[in-house]
């Protein structure tokens, strides 16, 4: 048998329908579930270090003395590294394939959080930002096609959204993590040591994944596919304790309209409007995600909370993202992917706009809840829907070059946010991310396909 890392020049044995087969009828047993842990680490990382710049924004810059302008930079200094790490991971998934990009992207998150905890003025923390920043770019849309290549339809959209549930948990860790630490004066620096300790669990953790065999023979490596399935079968069974239900071989090959490659695929005429669509709503949902959170503790600080009890005040809003997530895991299944992520974006908006304009501690604490629950629900469905917009030949630089679109809002939101205080106040920032969030929301309704339970061989045709 052939290795699943080596590269087969035979001739080609199985078809892209075949696999799609052979994983559909695969049951769901502990093995599989261990697979999806590992992958979602990445979520779970990436979101504690997001969630660090959240808590520790105001103590970085009383430390380092940075000014607004500069603070805000810092933010839109990691999403441009995630956006350079989006696009260079998804055009290398696709060529190279998923898993080396993956278990080795968190090297270059690691190796830059330690960095971080020696930075010295802006100019060093803005730069080891970037380099983190492309590493955890680089880390989001390989972890959703690798998943979304393994996972069986009827599970596919649910498991893809509770990855994202590593999200509020990572938040929360960091919340806890940051109240812990400037509690007891060690402070931000410590922080960011633990996350380069992590980078190291995370590579550990990842070392016996498998290749997608998806991937595999969309590359024309079908010795490979065949010797991947089969470990996966393997193991399967040996979870399962029984034999193997038989793959329902009618199930299609997908279909190649053209023989290009990469973002050339994404702008034939058979994708180009989701890919454009895709972008976009990326572009609106994020930009103003980040316009509100990478301020909020310093908006709640310059409001007059201290800076440990306002660490506190966003930990308890983010714990409603925990039924959030779930709740979109449960609804993507039962009303679809794009209803699921409309619904709760348009909640956001609601949310959002009631948050910049509450007045006192309770409201505040009402609306900024709701706001966390749809937040989370909102990201669960974006992930779980982009992944199956794309072709596997396609998959990795689709999801890379969308979540780069949102990296964009990212970098945008930050850096207006203080020019909006300073001329109309908070509120109108609030405000304005309810925009963003009503019209991301229009561009899925109008231009994107529904995909609940749908083989992704056959969303390709």
């Amino acid at each position: 048998m052939v290795s699943a890392t080596s590269h087969s020049t035979s001739t080609p044995s199985i078809t892209s329908g075949e696999v799609a087969a052979r994983l559909e009828r695969l049951p769901w047993t502990r093995y599989q579930r261990g697979l999806f842990l590992v992958i979602a680490t990445a979520w779970l990382f990436d979101s504690i270090d997001l969630g660090a710049l959240t808590f520790l924004l105001a103590p970085i810059s009383a430390d380092l003395g940075l000014t607004a302008t500069e603070a805000g930079l810092l933010g839109s200094a990691t999403f441009a590294g995630m956006f350079i790490g989006a696009i260079g991971a998804g055009t290398l998934a696709d060529r190279f394939g998923r898993l080396q990009v993956f278990k080795y992207s968190i090297i270059v998150w690691g190796v830059a959080s330690l960095l971080l905890a020696f930075s010295w003025d802006f100019s060093s923390m803005a730069s080891f930002r970037f380099l983190l920043g492309i590493g955890m770019g680089a880390e989001f849309p390989v972890a959703a096609a690798l998943l979304s290549e393994f996972v069986p339809s009827a599970k596919r959209g649910r498991y893809v959204a509770l990855m994202e549930g590593a999200w509020p948990i990572g938040f929360i860790l960091a919340g806890c993590a940051s109240y812990l630490l400037l509690a007891n004066s060690i402070g931000w620096r410590g922080f960011f040591i633990i996350q380069a300790c992590l980078a190291v669990v995370a590579l550990v953790a990842r070392r016996n994944l498998p290749e997608s065999p998806r991937w595999q023979v969309s590359r024309e490596r079908h010795n490979d596919a065949i010797a991947t399935l089969e470990r996966l079968e393997r193991n399967t069974e040996r979870a399962y304790g029984q034999p193997l239900p038989a793959p329902e071989l009618s199930l299609g090959a997908e279909v190649v309209t053209d023989e290009h490659d990469g973002l050339r695929t994404l702008f034939s005429r058979q994708y180009r409007t989701r890919t454009l669509a895709s972008w976009a709503m990326w572009f609106c949902l994020l930009g103003g995600y980040y316009g509100l959170t990478t301020w909020l503790g310093k908006l709640l600080t310059d409001a007059g909370f201290d800076i440990v009890k306002s660490v506190g005040f966003i930990i308890a809003m983010a714990l409603w993202g925990i039924p959030g997530f779930i709740s979109a895991a449960y609804l993507i299944e039962v009303i679809g992917r794009k209803f699921c992520l409309v619904g709760f974006a348009l909640a956001a908006a609601v949310a959002a706009f009631a948050y910049g304009n509450a007045s006192g501690v309770t409201e505040l604490i009402i609306a900024g809840s709701f706001l966390q629950f749809f937040f989370f629900g909102m990201f669960s469905s974006i992930f779980a829907f982009t992944p199956e917009l794309f072709p596997t030949r396609a998959r990795a630089i689709g999801m890379g070059s969308s979540t780069a679109a949102g990296r964009l809002g990212s970098i945008f939101g930050p850096v207006v946010v203080p020019l909006v205080i300073t001329a109309y106040g908070p509120s109108v920032v609030f405000a304005s991310s309810a925009v963003l969030f009503v019209t991301g929301s229009l561009i899925a309704l109008i231009f994107l396909p529904e995909t609940r339970s749908t083989v992704l061989e056959d969303i390709s045709t």
